[in-house]
Parts: C-alpha cells; structure tokens; sequence
C-alpha cells in the first residue's frame, strides 16, 4: 500500500522532524499548524528547489534515477529490480553510494518510503529538468516496441554515427534532413528512431539512447569525491603561521584607524569610500587595495569606523574603535574575526563593476551579500571537517570538492567566492599554511558562535602567541629592533617614541625629532625617556639617539600655545577683575591674559549666559566690533548611536530553526488534534438537547475526554479537546488535553460536542 508523505512523517520521531525543519528552515515560517501543513510545504516547487541546493552529486543523482523509475508518479522498488532507481545508476554506483544519497533525501522528504516503495515529491522533476541524464522524451512509437533491437542493428554506419552523437546527451540536434527526410537523419526519422521536433531538431527519443547505452542508462556517472592534492601540517606550525598573520591584521587595522582618524576621507555622493582613499588607505597601511577594502568593510560592520553626521560626512573612527583599542590583542582580533565571518558583504568585490557598469567602492551598496555568511561558513567548513593540520592543496581544489558537495549552490560567484574567503581567512590568521587553525575551528564552533564574548577563540590565538618579549635591542643608527612579539606596556611605549619602519618576524623602529617631539607632547621628560631606554634595551643606549633626545628636550616648549574657544574683553579693568573674584569664573574656565583681556575654553554662548545668570550684562561682537546675536542657535552634530557594539554577536535574531524542540510540539499537538477531529467525525452530539449537561458531568466522574466546538466573542468557530475538571455557572472548565493549560468555555457558546474515543484518528 502506497504511504503518503504525512503518513509517513506521522510515523517518525521528534528528533528526525526536529532535523528536517534545521535542515528546511523555510518550512517553519510561519509555524506550520500540523503535519499535513508541513507534508504540503514540503512539496512546494519552490521549498523543494531551495533543498535541492543543499544535496551532494551523489544524492543529486540517485534523486535523478527516481525520477527516472517513476518515482514521482507512485512508489516504485529500490532494489535491483528492472527499470528501478539501482537499475538506472548502472555499475558506477554501488549500495552504499546509493543509500548514503536515498539517506539524505529522506532526512530532507523529498524521498520517503521503505525501500521497496520509495516515493518522491512530484516536484523533484523540475528540479532534475526536463531532459533528465541528458536523455529526451518517452517514444510511442515503434522505438517503445520488442522491436527496437531489431531497427538498431538494421541501421547504416552514417546513421549509427548519428546516433552515437546524441546518446550520451544532449538529445536534441539539429539537421534539414528532418524537414525533407534526406540523408541519415531523414532515415532515421522514417524509422521512428528519432523525433522530428520542428522543421529543424530532431530528438532522440529515451529509449533509444537506453538501449546505445548499454548497462549505464544514465551514462557513465562520476560521482565520487574529488581526489584532490592534500598536505599535512603540523598543528601547532599551522597556529604559529596563523598568530603571526593576525598580528600583522591587527598592525594594518591600527594604521588605517590612524589614517581615517588623520585624514577624515570625505563620503562619496553615492555612499561609500572612494578610489583615490582606498588607494591611500593602502599605502598608509603598508598593503594592498583589496586587504584596505577588507579591513575598512570589517572595521564598518564592527562599529568602529562610521560616517560623520554633518552637511559634508566624513569617516572617521567611532568612540567604540577606542573601547576596542584597549583590549588585550587576543580579544581585539577575536572581535574582528568574527565580525568577518559574519560579514553579510563580499569585499572581494570591491575595484570591480556591477551589473551596470559601474564600479564596486568599499562600503558602498555595492559589496552588498546576504548570503555571504552562510557561504563563508560553509567553505571554512570544509576545511573544518578535515583532521587538525590537513590542508587542501589550492582554493582551486576546494572549489572542486565543494562543487561536488553542492553542485546547485552558490550561483555564478562559487569559484570566486572560494578564492576571496581562502585569501581573506589568510590575512586575517584564520587560515595559515592552507590548513584551518585552532582558533579558526573554535570560530566556527556552534558552542561559541552565540557568545557575547569570544573569550574561547581569544585564548586560542592567545595560546599560540609566541611568549612576549620584554627587551629591545637599540642600533646605532637611530633604530631599535623588536625580536619578537613586543610585551603590550612596551608595545605602547616604543610606539609612542619611534616610528615602525618595517614589520616581520622582527620589527624595526625608528627615532626622529617627529617621533620624540609626539612623546614629549604628551607629558613625558628627556630624562624619562632615557631612564626607559636604559631599563628596556638589551644592548647600551646609542650615543646619538642619547644627543638627539636631549637636542629634541632642549628646543620643546620654548613656544607654548593653548586651546581657546572665546575671549572677554573690556575697557574697564575693575569690572574684568570682579568678574574673576565671582565664583562663576571658576565654573566657566575664565583666565586673565591680559590687563584688558579674558578668555575660556568654553563656547561663547555658553560663557555670555553663565555671566547673565552672575548678574553681569555682556554683549557678543563679530570681528569688526559689532554686537553680534547669538540667540539663533545653530547646527548641532548628535553623537552617532549605531545598534552594534565592539563585542559583536554575529548569530542575529534566533530564527525558527532555533525552536525545533517547540515547533515539533505544535506540529504533534495540532496533527493530533487533527486526528481527534478525524475520529468524532459523524459522533457529535447537538449542544441543545438537555442531556448534554449531563455528559459533561459524567466526563468529569469518570475523568474521560471530550472534543467541544464551540464559537468565540467574536463569532469565530473553533475547538478543544478538554479532560473537564468542573461544570457549572454556565462554564465547562479543564485541562487542554494537548498543551495541558487550564481552559474555560462557557456553555452557551457550545455548537457541538462528541467523547474522544480514539485518539490516534
């Protein structure tokens, strides 16, 4: 007997329909009501299609072979037996081939059944096309006879080779012999071994190209993994490789914070950042244009670079770029990497042109890739899948075995898509040596995509940070060399007094008058800087770099400027000098530079209303001395509040496939209710009669369950089924025998009524 697809959903667990609804998450929006909804849902032309770009070749084939069998129109034998789905895929697919596919197709339902009657969704023959293992429609005529044997081996060399042209597939070809009947195609059209489409095409009707195929029906099929180059490494090179690589990220990601925050490129009319910028942000990061493009679209989606709010908007690095700068190198990079994991955007774009010609800017619309995470992950995946320290040996590779995995996924970008991400997980130190590192598996780990803090993937690359180096070693030639990874308190110091003049395994610093004149700005002495040296370097401090410090010292704050935002003056210097006696002074930042002159760091309206509010009477001047009116306020930039904070969560919103747990419980209560309904068909008793009331307290003594319809405030039909606990005042109230929560329906509303007897409908 033929079991339909919700019959046979019916029959299987929750832990099998919990998969398929993660596996078809489209299934679930919105929750299906039961699983009649789910099995209909499920044979959607468009569900199906998006399920299909989950399948391997080789379940891709073994659904082809069904189709072929007949699948689709009934349940057909999946053994060996003639004309069967094992009969179609021939001898280049074995039984464990062919049930590793059937397997993945029925975790998906698009195949259902025992394995003598399997069954797919009708709607897997568009998916396979209409000319499925390149063979072409079903003759009627001749060709479907015992008689085809017969005409095949009656036909010249010139037509067999005709025919052996369209065996293998495509089986549509083109010849005038079709519209005239002349030469071989003619002939064989006469025969009824080819099908005369149109004035111009003929086809190969399938069971010809059957019969020319021998024991391969489909052809000769291909469907093992690709064998493709693979290196081992050594795991802990692989980490080692990857700490460097993401140190040197980091190193590139402070340079073009340091850039935006210098330079403030403007925003192009168009939205994003223009050519000639990225060209200089590159420059100023000591890389290329398509690392600049990646860490700028990082930095983006981390909120820690944005546009500025103003008449001319700028970029420029945001307050959390600050936050983000004080953490320790570890958690710093593990923010970044999971932010780019998760980027919906593909920077590998960025320099070239879209579908009109124009060209791709980074942070513009253009990059713009919804389905760029899910991508990413599943190529890194891959990798992921691999024993610790595997490599694949090229992107090509991998784009070869991904191919196999999916064949219908990824559209025209696939192969490119494999490339960018193998290069950017590179740069970043989430891939080393073409090998995933460990803290490149923890990213992908289920258990800590959720985390708010990626402490699990921050003391991976901690761990494979090399220890820190304390000392440095000074040159004579005004330069001191890093041997290594510089401790954080030394890192920030030695930033603060040279210049980084090349990275690497060792960085190279270098001392200028620029480089010690920023220290000395910032509070430090000459006498500072040399006790540092002294304490930090290995080797004795230079005699020049000693020179050049104190020449620096010597010539420092020799000229002293200061920052004022308005000025006070009056003729009157009693009244100037009362003012600095109030305490409103104080409160403003008021400071006498002058017998005649005051002035604040505070804005000028600011200070003028202080001063109204004291009792004083001051008046605002423009330039020429004239009374100015400052009572029309101005334009005020608002701080940018953007919705992503530095600790990035890059899983978003919790989707139904999340809830699995729960939604099978809604499909089992509703499919059982629909099974209830099913069984009091043709029992339900008139809510009128006056025994009804009596029904219902009997169910309560007896404890038996009950199916109510009843009718709401609203006029709306609707039903329960009710283990009732109590009658009266006009209310029947009880336990919903399929959630458990206690309801409560009044009489009156009542339409109908019947005892559940059997609840499995």
């Amino acid at each position: 007997m033929h079991t339909s697809l919700v019959e046979w959903l019916r029959e299987q667990d929750d832990g099998f329909l919990a998969a398929l609804l993660r596996a078809r998450p489209d299934l679930a929006v919105p929750p299906p009501a039961d699983l009649t909804v789910l099995a209909t849902r499920a044979s959607i032309r468009a569900s199906v299609q998006r399920a299909c770009e989950e399948l391997s070749t080789v379940s891709l084939t073994v659904l082809e072979a069904l189709v072929l069998s007949g699948a689709d129109r009934g349940p057909v034998d999946g053994s060996t037996a003639a004309c069967g789905p094992r009969w179609w895929l021939g001898p280049d697919v074995d039984e464990a081939t062919f049930t590793q596919g059937l397997r993945a197709l029925r975790a998906r339902a698009l195949a259902w059944g025992p394995d003598e009657a399997l069954a797919v969704v009708p709607a897997a023959t568009e998916v396979v096309g209409p000319m499925p293992a390149g063979l072409g429609r079903e003759a009627t005529g001749a060709a479907a006879t015992s008689e085809l044997g017969t005409l095949l081996a009656g036909v010249t060399d010139e037509e067999r080779k005709v025919l052996d042209v369209l065996a293998p597939g495509p089986p549509i070809g083109r010849s005038r012999g079709a519209a005239d009947g002349s030469g071989p195609v003619g002939a064989l059209v006469a025969k009824g071994l080819l099908l005369p489409r149109d004035q111009e095409t003929v086809e190969l009707p399938r069971q010809v190209a059957v019969a020319l195929r021998g024991d391969r029906p489909m052809g000769r099929l291909d469907v093992a993994r690709p064998d493709v180059l693979m290196r081992e490494r050594e795991p802990a090179r692989v980490d080692g490789t990857g700490a460097g690589a993401a140190l040197e990220f980091l190193r590139r990601v402070d340079l073009v914070l340091e850039f935006l925050e210098t330079d403030a490129p403007a925003v192009l009319r168009s939205g994003g950042f223009g050519v000639r910028e990225l060209r200089r942000a590159a420059k100023e990061a000591d890389t290329d244009e398509a690392t600049a493009a990646l860490v700028l679209e990082v930095l983006s989606a981390a909120d820690l670079i944005g546009e500025t709010d103003s008449g001319t908007p700028q970029w420029l690095p945001t307050p959390n770029a600050d936050v983000w700068a004080a953490g320790p190198e570890e958690s710093r990079w593990a923010v970044l990497a999971r932010t780019w994991l998760e980027l919906p955007r593909l920077s590998g774009l960025v320099g070239g042109r879209d579908d009109t010609d124009k060209p791709i800017t980074a942070l513009s619309d253009g990059p713009r890739r919804p389905t760029a995470p899910r991508d990413r992950r599943r190529i890194l995946q891959t990798l992921a899948d691999l024993p610790d320290g595997t490599a694949i040996g090229s992107a090509e590779d991998l784009a070869r075995v991904l191919a196999w995995a999916a064949p219908r996924r990824g559209g025209r970008l696939r192969d490119e898509m494999v490339g960018w991400t193998v290069a950017e997980a590179t740069t970043i130190g989430v891939v080393a040596l073409d090998a995933l590192t460990t803290a490149g598996r923890l990213l992908l780990d289920p258990a800590t995509r959720d985390a708010r803090n990626p402490t699990e993937v921050a003391a991976a690359l901690h761990a494979a940070l090399p220890a820190p180096v304390e000392e440095i070693l000074l040159q004579a030639d005004l330069t001191a060399v890093a041997p290594g990874r510089l401790s954080a308190d030394l890192a920030h110091e030695l930033s603060v007094l040279a210049d980084v003049e090349s990275a690497g395994g060792a960085t190279v610093y270098r001392f200028t008058e620029r480089s010690l004149r920023r220290a000395l700005d910032t509070g430090r002495t000459a006498e500072g800087v040399r006790e540092f040296l002294e304490a930090r370097s290995r080797t004795p401090v230079p005699q020049t770099l000693t020179y050049l410090v104190d020449d620096v010292a010597r010539r420092h704050g020799r000229l002293r400027g200061g920052a004022v935002s308005c000025f006070l003056r009056s003729d009157d210097e009693v009244l100037l000098s009362e003012v600095l006696v109030h305490h409103v002074a104080t409160e403003l930042g008021l400071r006498r530079i002058a017998p005649t002159v005051m002035v604040s760091a505070l804005p000028l309206a600011e200070v003028l209303d202080g001063l109204r509010s004291a009792g004083f009477s001051p008046a605002a001047e423009d330039a020429g001395g004239a009374v100015l009116d400052l009572n029309a306020k101005g334009r005020r930039a608002e701080p940018r509040r953007r919705g992503a904070s530095v600790r990035t969560t890059s899983a978003g919103p919790a989707g139904p496939a999340d809830r699995t747990d729960e939604l099978v419980e809604r499909l089992r209560a509703g499919d059982a209710l629909a099974g209830v309904r099913r069984s009091v068909a043709g029992r339900r008793e008139s809510p009128g009669s006056t025994g009804n009331l009596a029904s219902l307290q009997a169910a309560v003594r007896e404890g038996r369950t009950i199916w109510i319809g009843y009718v709401d405030a609203h006029g709306v039909a609707g039903d329960r089924v009710l283990e009732p606990t109590s009658v009266g005042a006009g209310v029947v109230e009880g336990r919903d025998a399929l959630d458990g929560e206690l309801r409560r329906i009044q009489l009156h509303r009542i339409t109908s009524i019947a005892p559940v007897e059997d609840r499995s409908g």
